[in-house]
């Protein structure tokens, strides 16, 4: 098998799955856990993406923020899971309960606080991302 033509075709599969993605609102989550918002405007052969009106959100229990973060260019090898956003369901959704940004970072830093008052070689939970109701 000619290795140039497989790394062709995965390629355009790539390009013409992204494309049918822009001007679309998605989220994307990073390998770091970061869980981003954002209208796709661009992309480039190796999935790097152009996020508009990108934010960060950060969830705690059932609360969660969206921190304002403008343009962002993300590397495509960062990018776990990528998916659009359904408007209606992300407006009626009703587990989470939207609060300030400093709210949520006070909530973030009551767990960390938690979590470093374990004892040494504990290992934080994973926490499970619930996102039923915004696909």
């Amino acid at each position: 098998m000619d290795r140039n033509k497989g790394d062709n075709s995965a390629a355009a599969f790539l390009h013409a799955g992204l494309a049918e993605e822009l001007d679309k609102k998605l989220l994307v989550v990073l390998r770091d856990g970061r869980k981003l918002t954002g209208y796709l405007r661009s992309f480039d052969q190796f999935a790097n993406l152009l996020l508009e009106d990108t934010h960060e959100r950060h969830i705690v229990n059932d609360m969660y923020a969206d921190i304002p973060l403008g343009i962002y260019i993300i590397r495509g090898e960062n990018v776990v899971l990528l998916g659009d956003i359904d408007a209606q369901k992300e407006e009626s959704q009703t587990r989470l309960r939207q609060v300030s940004i400093p709210e949520i970072l006070a909530a973030e830093g009551e767990i960390d606080q938690h979590d470093n008052s374990k004892a040494p070689g504990s290992t934080r939970k994973s926490e499970w991302l619930q996102f039923d109701d915004l696909f």
